[in-house]
């Protein structure tokens, strides 16, 4: 990090002399080239959707710039993170450092020359320049809207004073949203995507452009081979600098067993063997339902904070926040107390008929659902409607 702090003088010092000589000083650097770059994606669940950045030959000097640097050791990093108020830095350094780092992880490099002008090069120098002084390289990281990759394309834009023309094509061009995206990228890593649907609402769930797909490096990549300004390609052409190794990409596809559908699975068939022993039994067996809903509760209490206190702007609506929520708690803390057991009565009743409007009218609420949550709500529904029947028929035709 420390480096990452001295190298923007570099870049400062490299386009100090470009400031106020005209056009005439845009003709003293025909070298000047700079490129979009696109590295694939790799293991680590940030790395996924690949990366993309900047990289400015100017002989002898040849630098990367990069929009995607953050430093774990920040103060509060995770709880920022989680809030929604994670800062990234631009920061730029010499390319033989970057490609090295891409070499290591057996990752490939993509290169695609700007085709732009001299006074639109020296122009997107300049502002690269100013965004990676000290005082001006932090930014309010947003996975989807402002990120490593919406950041060079909107650079770039900003030089030229016109707006690329972007279009997806084959099976990017299927992708309608955000999550749909996710998906497609996390495939190997199911539990990751669940986490993603479980923490994140309909914000994420709406028809987007193919604009809005360009959050996605690799996405923008492919779009910008032949991508247009005024009828003119924006990319000399397309080139691999860098082949990926064989073990440089994500993990293999998770094993069937060990999916989130595969624990939903198991889950329910827990439940649905001790339903059964409890109502022929005419006894419920409380710690199964301690268990279960502390479960239950402490994701309610993480979707509570995302909802309602974190600024991610997709964790809201999140419809989810009907089946987990702090209420959930109420189980745990209360089904071992006789005194409380109308309190667990009335939360079951309010929790079955919640459970149910949610499932009716889930298609109508505009969200997508991970297929792993339905043996989950299933195990909800058959414990809560299971404790019902055993506390207010079984229990009461025994009294009698």
């Amino acid at each position: 990090m420390k480096l990452l702090h001295i190298l923007p003088v570099i870049v400062s010092l490299l386009c100090m002399p470009l400031k106020g000589h005209g056009e005439e000083v845009a003709d003293s650097l025909p070298e000047l080239e700079i490129s979009l770059i696109t590295c694939s994606p790799g293991e680590e669940i940030y790395e996924l959707c690949g990366h993309t950045a900047l990289r400015v030959k100017l002989p002898p000097l040849d630098m990367a710039v990069n929009y995607g640097t953050f430093d774990f050791n920040a103060p509060n990093f995770v709880y920022r993170f989680v809030k929604g108020e994670t800062d990234y830095m631009v920061s730029a350094y010499p390319f033989k450092y970057f490609i090295e780092e891409y070499t290591r992880s057996g990752r490939s490099i993509t290169e695609q020359p700007l085709n732009l002008s001299p006074e639109e090069a020296k122009r997107l120098l300049e502002m690269l320049q100013y965004n990676t002084l000290p005082e001006n390289r932090t930014y309010r990281y947003n996975y989807v809207k402002d990120n490593c990759s919406t950041r060079p394309l909107a650079i770039i834009e900003k030089a030229i004073g016109d707006t690329v023309s972007l279009s997806a094509s084959g099976e990017y061009s299927k992708l309608s949203s955000f999550r749909d995206i996710m998906r497609y990228y996390h495939a190997n890593y199911p539990w990751y995507q669940f986490g993603i649907d479980l923490a994140l609402g309909s914000g994420i769930d709406y028809a987007v452009s193919d604009r809005e797909k360009a959050f996605a490096p690799l996405i923008l990549s492919d779009m910008m081979r032949h991508a247009t300004v005024n009828g003119q390609p924006i990319v000399k052409d397309t080139q691999v600098i860098l082949a990926a190794r064989e073990d440089g990409g994500p993990l293999p596809a998770t094993p069937w067993y060990l999916t989130p559908m595969a624990a939903g699975c198991l889950v329910l068939a827990i439940t649905i063997m001790v339903a059964a022993r409890d109502i022929r039994r005419k006894k419920v067996t409380r710690w199964v339902d301690a268990t279960l809903f502390s479960l239950y509760g402490l994701c309610g209490l993480l979707l509570t904070f995302l909802v309602f206190i974190s600024v991610h702007e997709a964790t809201s609506p999140n419809w989810l926040l009907v089946w987990l929520n702090p209420f959930c708690l109420i189980v745990p803390a209360c089904i071992y107390i006789k005194k409380c057991d109308t309190l667990v009565k009335l939360y079951g009743f309010i929790n079955f008929a919640a459970l149910i409007l949610l499932i009716v009218m889930w298609g109508f609420l505009g969200q997508s659902g991970n297929p792993a949550f339905i043996p989950f709500i299933a195990a909800d529904i058959i414990l809560t409607v299971r404790y019902l029947y055993i506390t207010l028929c079984v229990e009461k035709t025994i009294s009698v």
